[in-house]
């Protein structure tokens, strides 16, 4: 058994003495892990960063073996952020979502061109982390748990639709919900108006919203919470002036 194919590292740990096992995001084969013969050397540590894009062929002798990579480097994305820890932490993040969240071997080819699309944007674009909001709400949408924010789940109304029901995950309007407001979660405006921009505290508020429903229904049924890395990376994200003023305060959520 095996194929060739484009893949995201999404982590790899040391197996051995200098080999690694590598999980990686490839694009037809899903999550896939398999052992990398010197990975955790010198140079290999530096290919299997996570983040990295790599041209990878994976072999075994039955399919349900873990396998060997054989691996070249396409494109270094964690090189690239090592001056911007902010940058850096949304790319571990990512891939700690990935990694976490993903049955194993289901491809998922959106997803993967997802991923490709956010670590473009935490090199090159100022509207990075909104970049990475949206991909979060693409993770749950991929996975069967895709929020309606289309329209006001009370009245069908299409504007002002400033809250999302934590029950049924559909948006409600600002007329409709607010006698609920405590009991809804904000929803940012830059989620579902590509044009319209962002306001203070909207990036943290996103991730408060995707944060609730990924815990609820990926983790919590497997006895799981977030991953550590999404959690520092918030972290990271609200002491920014820039991305949380009018927020106090977050968690893994």
């Amino acid at each position: 058994m095996d194929w060739t194919d484009e893949g995201i590292v999404l982590a790899a740990r040391r197996h051995g003495e200098s080999s690694a096992v590598v999980q990686l995001l490839t694009r037809e084969h899903g999550r896939h892990a398999g052992l990398a013969r010197g990975g955790s050397a010198s140079r290999g540590r530096g290919v299997y960063q996570p983040g990295n894009l790599l041209s990878a062929h994976w072999r075994a002798r039955l399919a349900e073996h873990l396998g060997s990579y054989s691996c070249e480097l396409s494109r270094s994305y964690s090189a690239l952020l090592l001056d911007d820890p902010q940058r850096l932490a949304g790319l571990s993040s990512a891939c700690a979502m990935a990694e976490a969240a993903l049955p194993e071997r289901h491809p998922y080819p959106k997803l993967y061109a997802g991923l490709v699309v956010l670590l473009e944007a935490l090199v090159s674009s100022p509207a990075w982390a909104e970049v990475y909001a949206r991909w979060e709400l693409g993770l749950l949408e991929e996975l069967g748990f895709g929020l309606d924010l289309s329209a006001c789940a009370a009245t069908g109304a299409t504007e002002e639709l400033i809250y999302v029901s934590p029950k049924s995950g559909r948006a409600v309007s600002r007329r409709a919900g607010e006698p609920y407001r405590d009991k809804l979660l904000p929803l940012p405006g830059f989620l579902v108006n590509r044009e319209g921009g962002r306001e203070d505290g909207d990036i943290l508020a996103a991730l408060k919203l995707t944060g609730s429903f990924l815990d609820r229904y990926v983790f919590a049924p497997h006895d799981r919470r977030l991953p550590h890395a999404r959690g520092r990376f918030i972290d990271r994200l609200s002491r920014s002036p820039s991305i949380s003023s009018g927020i106090r305060g977050n968690d893994d959520a």
